[in-house]
């Protein structure tokens, strides 16, 4: 094989940093160039292979390579930014951002942040390059901040165009291309070098959260922990091999030793095994395994390379350096043979003959660097966020120089001449499975620290960098945790002693508030970041009420760094909402925006956020979830509005309930399906227009105040409820208010759902259900017969002579029972039209459970009673009823319906736009140019304030 090693000096070109190693190689299948994409043709197919990540390039385009090797990745990043590991699965037509590999047929993970794939036996030399999400710099004004495209290589979404040469870009066969990760621009690998380094964020601009108005403190809290991704992390190792797409000989893969020699094995590939074992022995080869420090031996974690068993020892050594992704000079290494008496080293002429063997167990070696042969060398100090120019110096260290010694020269390189030493600290940041940081006292010694990695870890010495740092966090002290899972309706010294009761004193927050009382949440501040960490740490391991305590990190926004013109977009999400539809949109729009923007209603609701946007002057909401998912926002919405700078946020839908009436008046559709394009739907949210929703309060005077009990509410923490002095209980409408017949369907399905609530995850099933319910009242008992004598209805001061009806439905919007119109179309009559800003409810009637079906299937409308702003109404007796679908039996009590003096804004679907294709490059498109809906064939205005078409 032809070497063509093409690592060069660190000019600070691309060509010559990529790092690989390429060799000469004769393919004999179709193969790909990882370069330009094109098929290697010829009868021989030659190409070039890197002996490292198996990066496969053209002849011609060998000078060319700007894609950097596995080996030399993790160097080229100023600030690690740890992934969010997804749990491992089996993912299609992807390729893994490590061995650049096929993911089909094997176990692998994904960054939930970022679009960075991986094999599972690949995840140690995953390069820490996540987004950097939070890069506020007290100081630096918004008028300095320049933000940079974020690329990534490789699995390129279908029909992805290039930016600069606008052809074809992506491709199915290998992993190739580059994608930015905040704007979404897509360019060959040619072509990214040469694009303008200033990301916009593109389509998105308007509802990004830019990272520079985002802050987290510096604590060792991982980033998953802050914006709720739990993941439970396995180390899962298959015996898998990572060259073994192109390469039948050099192999390098990591095994546990239980896996040595795997049992679990077919007929057929326990004779292909043996069949290559034979192979082998005939080639005169042998298999090794390389340990790369004592950890990998404690762990029984190796690799195995194939090396001829007449190999020299430098190529052994070249070998195993390479199974660990390093391609740092031989000479700093050696090799010893791990079985031997006295871990002895390797030494030519015949270095694998002269291996100690087990019975059962192949050869073994320890990779080692020479730390006493070397008493000095250089090591990197990075500035991390001090604003100074070089991305690095390099410092000369000896086994006498300490850490105070390191932070004084490197105060000099870069430059800091003027500043004291002791304002400064100095940490050791580790790359090898995620990012870990120690900081450092000042009589350590770096290069010991050095040799002790070395003999621990070869990978984890290669992978470990010194950060430069002020002692004192630019961001300021403060940092706010958010606690609930408490009691609701207590005192504030009663959340105080039960919290204190929990950290000690010492751990004692430094202020409480606010407190949500009738949720039993709250934020708590404390000015020590040590202390508050620790406290994180404490309540979540504790119980109140043997229920677990929500403890969540809360990020930090400025305003002031939040551009004119932008409302930042918080996302809401309920996962639990249409079956996994949330699961994939919630992972869906951490990587679409910024992950600090975007909420898991299973951690604490909508609360922490509204308080991480609290000073936003102007923003927006997109809640995806149901019905009741949006009344629980607009409730909360109410309770912290005062509290924050942006009193009423517009809020649009992603339909992810059963019902979905609200999203279907306003345009957001009956339900996602998962076959639109998120990139679409949140393009949708910045075109929609903002509409007024009117809002009601329900108010129940039960008859009896000893009786109030009778009242049986159902899921208060949805259902916008509280309980007044006089023992009335008060809610907010948004939608509809049912009595009779209508509730009671709907308190039979809550119940069903309450006792099998994972029986109920898809709306088919959920409208199944309704329906046989539906059957089995018009043969069963009938509670709501002659509910026109067990009612009395006032509508605006004037007594209404009712109809013989089962059920009474008073509407707020013409939507109900998954898209139904109760009301019906327009027609000649005493009635004005209605719409859902006209301060007017709409009052109809349902003769009973035949009636209700043909009104749910488009046949028949309801029996129009009344219109009006101001109802009244007595029960005699006691009557299922429901508000936004959530149902209770009534005892006998008056009941009033008002409007309400809380507002919600609303965003509406613009109608008429234009069919988007499904393709990447519409993120490219600058906000300001031909996005503007197309004219409805109606001629109805988008923006038409008396727009009333449903």
């Amino acid at each position: 094989m032809a070497m063509a090693s093409a690592a060069g000096p660190a000019d600070g070109s691309a060509v010559a940093t990529h790092g690989h190693s390429f060799c000469k190689k004769t393919f004999h299948k179709p193969t790909y160039c990882h370069h330009c994409s094109d098929m290697l043709w010829g009868l021989i197919q030659q190409g070039f292979i890197c002996e490292v990540c198996n990066f496969v390039v053209h002849d011609r385009c060998l000078k060319t390579v700007v894609s950097p090797c596995s080996s030399v990745a993790a160097n080229l990043i100023k600030n690690p930014v740890a992934h969010c590991w997804s749990e491992p699965f089996h993912h299609k037509r992807k390729f893994c951002n490590v061995c650049r590999k096929r993911l089909d047929d094997s176990v692998s993970i994904h960054c939930e942040i970022c679009e960075y794939y991986v094999h599972t036996e690949c995840q140690d030399f995953a390069v820490a390059d996540c987004k950097e999400n939070a890069t506020y710099l007290p100081g630096k004004g918004l008028s300095f901040v320049h933000h940079e495209h974020h690329w990534r290589e490789g699995n390129l979404p279908n029909n992805s165009k290039c930016a600069l040469c606008k052809k074809t870009c992506w491709t199915s066969e290998c992993l190739s291309g580059y994608r930015c990760e905040w704007c979404g621009m897509t360019c060959h690998a040619s072509c990214h070098v040469n694009v303008p380094v200033e990301c916009t964020f593109g389509i998105l601009e308007p509802i990004y959260l830019p990272p520079h108005a985002v802050s987290i403190p510096r604590t060792e809290v991982p980033m998953e922990a802050i914006i709720g991704v739990q993941v439970r992390r396995k180390e899962t190792l298959s015996p898998r091999s990572i060259s073994e797409e192109f390469s039948s000989g050099d192999t390098s893969t990591k095994y546990r030793e239980s896996e040595e020699f795997p049992q679990s094995q077919s007929h057929s590939s326990q004779s292909r095994t043996d069949k290559q074992n034979k192979e082998k022995e005939d080639r005169d080869e042998e298999v090794i395994k390389v340990y790369d420090g004592n950890n990998s031996a404690r762990r029984r974690i190796f690799r195995t390379i194939l090396v001829a068993r007449q190999a020299p020892l430098k190529q052994v050594l070249t070998q195993a350096l390479r199974a660990f992704h390093i391609t740092k000079d031989p000479v700093s290494f050696h090799l010893t043979d791990m079985y031997a008496p006295e871990e002895t080293r390797l030494q030519d002429p015949t270095p694998v003959l002269n291996l100690h063997r087990k019975e059962g167990k192949r050869p073994a070696v320890f990779l080692r660097f020479r730390d006493r042969d070397n008493d000095q060398g250089e090591v990197r100090m990075y500035p991390g966020k001090l604003q100074v120019s070089q991305a690095f110096c390099t410092v000369p260290v000896d086994s006498n120089t300490t850490v105070a010694d390191l932070i004084s020269e490197s105060l000099q390189r870069f430059g800091l001449v003027d500043i004291q030493c002791e304002d400064y600290r100095c940490s050791e940041v580790l790359l090898d499975r995620g990012v870990t940081e120690r900081v450092l006292s000042w009589n350590e010694r770096p290069w010991e620290i050095m040799k002790q990695l070395g003999r621990d870890s070869i990978r984890q010495m290669e992978l470990m960098r010194f950060y430069l740092q002020l002692k004192q966090d630019p961001h300021g002290p403060n940092l706010a945790l958010f606690v609930g899972n408490l009691p609701p309706n207590l005192s504030e010294r009663n959340y105080e002693n039960i919290l204190t009761e929990f950290l000690g004193k010492e751990n004692k927050f430094s202020k409480i508030g606010p407190i949500y009382y009738e949720y039993g949440s709250m934020v708590i501040t404390y000015e020590d970041s040590d202390k508050a960490v620790r406290a994180l740490y404490a309540l979540r391991e504790s119980k109140f009420e043997e229920k677990h305590l929500l403890v969540m990190l809360l990020p930090n926004i400025e305003p002031s760094m939040v551009p004119a013109g932008v409302q930042p977009l918080l996302v809401f999400v309920n996962v639990k909402s249409g079956g996994c539809q949330g699961s994939e949109l919630i992972s869906s729009f951490r990587k679409l925006l910024n992950p600090y923007q975007v909420f898991d209603l299973d951690n604490g609701g909508p609360l922490p956020g509204l308080y991480v946007f609290r000073n936003i002057q102007n923003y927006k909401i997109l809640v995806c979830g149901g019905d009741g998912t949006i009344g629980w926002v607009l409730q909360c919405l109410d309770n912290v509005g005062q509290d924050s700078q942006c009193s009423s946020p517009a809020c649009a839908i992603v339909p992810l309930g059963t019902g979905n009436d609200l999203a279907r008046v306003l345009r957001w559709g009956s339900g996602y399906t998962g076959g639109e394009d998120p990139l679409n739907l949140l393009r949708d949210v910045i075109d929609a227009e903002e509409i007024r929703l009117d809002r009601w309060t329900v108010v129940f005077h039960p008859e009896d105040k000893q009786d109030s009990d009778n009242v049986k509410q159902v899921n208060s923490t949805v259902v916008a409820g509280s309980t007044s002095e006089d023992n009335s209980q008060i809610f907010v409408m948004n939608n509809y208010f049912g009595i009779g017949i209508d509730a009671d369907l709907c308190l039979d399905f809550h119940n069903a759902r309450e006792e099998n609530p994972n029986k109920f995850n898809s709306r088919l099933h959920n409208k199944g259900v309704y329906v046989k319910m539906g059957l089995r009242k018009m043969v069963g008992r009938k509670m709501c017969k002659d509910l026109h004598k067990e009612m009395r209805l006032e509508v605006d001061g004037k007594l209404v002579e009712l109809p013989q009806v089962e059920g009474i439905i008073i509407l707020n919007i013409l939507s109900w029972g998954s898209g139904a119109n109760p009301w019906g179309p327009e027609k000649e009559d005493q009635f004005s039209k209605p719409n859902h800003w006209d301060g007017m409810l709409e009052v109809v009637g349902v003769t009973g459970v035949v009636h209700l079906g043909q009104i749910q299937s488009g046949l028949r409308s309801a029996m129009r009673i009344a219109q009006g702003g101001h109802i009244k109404i007595h029960f005699h007796s006691d009557i299922p009823v429901q508000v936004d679908g959530e149902p209770w039996v009534q005892s006998p009590c008056d009941v009033v319906v008002l409007k309400s003096a809380l507002k919600a804004t609303m965003l509406k679907k613009m109608k008429g736009k234009m069919k988007r294709r499904n393709t990447e490059p519409t993120m490219l498109v600058s906000p300001g140019s031909n996005l503007v809906p197309l004219p409805s064939n109606d001629g109805e205005s988008p923006t038409d304030p008396n727009n009333t078409t449903f």
